[in-house]
């Protein structure tokens, strides 16, 4: 990783941090809100939902711990970096979110095996539910909205999680109305809708994060193959490899060139490719190139595409990575 890069991923975490920060501070105000007059009302589903909340505080917490791990440089024992530590904070709270739906799923059947229902209702119920609920959408909104811009990890689990919450209290308020209508099995009923959405959230969340912990494949290869392709020089690419996080990504393939070109001459053309490839696709930080003679044993049979412009490679992937960058800052 090179200063320029090593500088842009400190800025990033110093700004993914700085969110985490904001976020924890408005679910605990929520969470709080939720549980307390959960108790006071004798809800189960508001009792749930703060819960529910609560571990969103939690999860604000493993994220800053992740985030700040992630945030140190590469070393002797961990040459790639630490970015995965990121990774492995949102798995954790994906498995947090696991823990809190048991809870939550245990408490409502035991109610509605026992037939206890005591949930009171009262216009308060309502408005704490109603604030709690806008903050919810506005706070998964700011998160994920800056989870897109960082290519953050953390930051969009939490906000997948947040979501749910907001999803959550939906629930939780419909349950409240057919409790004031008379129907007091609904609390226990919706708190296991509650649980639903905590699995659902938790599965989003170990998907994403398995992407990166499996080495999931980071960038389309024909993308990166007609940008080698179309520098003079490059007969053939194979061997195209990608992984790492979607803000640090490692980038390894096979250039085949003329056997005669000389070691220097070969060096110049890596340098070039490796320039294109960082300016279409500026979330690759390392591109490792491996050079092998054009010939019957090296080729693996692969159309010759060296004809294609290099504006027509370099553009074409560009123009891609740039229009998902804008999509991003749209949502």
């Amino acid at each position: 990783m090179d200063s320029k890069h090593l500088t842009e991923h400190i800025d990033r975490t110093r700004k993914i941090e700085r969110v985490l920060w904001i976020v924890l501070v408005l679910n605990l105000l929520v969470a709080a809100a939720k549980f307390v007059y959960g108790l006071i009302s004798n809800s189960a589903a508001m009792q749930a939902d703060g819960i529910h909340s609560a571990f969103d505080t939690v999860g604000n917490i493993v994220g800053i711990i992740g985030i700040t791990l992630a945030a140190r440089p590469a070393d002797t024992s961990h040459p790639y970096g630490h970015s995965k530590f990121e990774t492995y904070g949102s798995a954790i709270i994906g498995i947090m979110l696991f823990v809190a739906a048991f809870e939550v799923g245990s408490s409502a059947v035991e109610r509605l095996v026992s037939g206890h229902y005591t949930a009171a209702v009262t216009p308060i119920s309502f408005i704490v539910m109603a604030i709690t609920l806008v903050v919810n959408l506005a706070v998964s909104h700011f998160e994920r909205k800056a989870g897109k811009q960082l290519s953050s990890d953390i930051l969009l689990a939490d906000s997948a999680h947040t979501l749910s919450d907001s999803i959550v209290s939906i629930g939780v308020i419909a349950g409240l109305v057919f409790v004031a209508a008379g129907y007091p099995i609904a609390d226990p009923i919706m708190a296991l809708v509650v649980t639903f959405f905590i699995v659902l959230s938790g599965v989003s969340v170990f998907r994403r994060a398995l992407r990166t912990l499996a080495d999931h494949s980071r960038i389309d290869a024909d993308e990166l193959a007609r940008i080698a392709y179309a520098e003079p020089g490059v007969r053939e690419v194979h061997r195209i490899r990608t992984r790492g996080t979607e803000s640090e990504v490692y980038c390894d393939l096979h250039l085949l060139v003329d056997p005669a070109m000389t070691v220097l001459e070969a060096d110049h053309l890596c340098d070039k490719v490796e320039a294109n490839i960082k300016q279409a696709f500026p979330n690759v930080c390392e591109t490792l190139i491996h050079i092998e003679p054009f010939d019957a044993e090296h080729s693996e049979g692969e159309a010759d595409l060296a004809s294609q412009s290099v504006a027509e490679g370099i553009a074409d992937a560009s123009d891609t990575y740039k229009k998902n960058e804008a999509s991003n800052r749209d949502e």
